[in-house]
């Protein structure tokens, strides 16, 4: 299984949702984010929807911390790709059942920003999930992967 992938389908999910006026569900977005991911198997899929419906069940509270660790930026003035990158990520770190270790996580949002991010956009993720990532309670078995 590549998680990378799934976290790529994941995005461009999240992106799509937050942007689609219509009552677009989750599976209508995953389609149309398959089609722009190569290299996605059917066995990526389980994980990529688990981050869409985790991070949407927890959107509230992820965006809560975000406001409060980065101050300087208003929510909704963030580019829609570093806010679901950012929402994503620490939705990994501390909601996520089978919970990933911050760096990794953290790595993961970054390689995703290079590639569909801004030229700065790696760095602004990179130091808001820094922060954020000293909020995250240790984890009893955190996941390596």
């Amino acid at each position: 299984m590549s998680r990378r992938h799934a976290r790529e389908v994941a995005l461009l999910t999240l992106f799509q949702m937050e942007f689609n006026t219509d009552d677009v569900r989750t599976d209508g977005a995953s389609a149309l984010a398959l089609d722009e991911v190569e290299d996605i198997k059917e066995e990526d899929l389980p994980y990529a929807h688990g981050l869409v419906q985790g991070t949407l069940a927890f959107r509230a509270e992820i965006d809560a911390e975000i406001a409060q660790m980065a101050k300087e930026w208003k929510l909704h003035r963030m580019a829609a790709v570093d806010r679901n990158l950012i929402r994503m990520a620490y939705y990994e770190m501390r909601y996520q059942e089978e919970r990933i270790d911050p760096p990794i996580a953290i790595n993961e949002a970054i390689e995703l920003a290079k590639k569909y991010g801004s030229d700065d956009a790696s760095r602004y993720v990179n130091g808001i999930l820094a922060a954020m990532q000293k909020s995250v309670p240790p984890a009893a078995s955190v996941d390596q992967e």
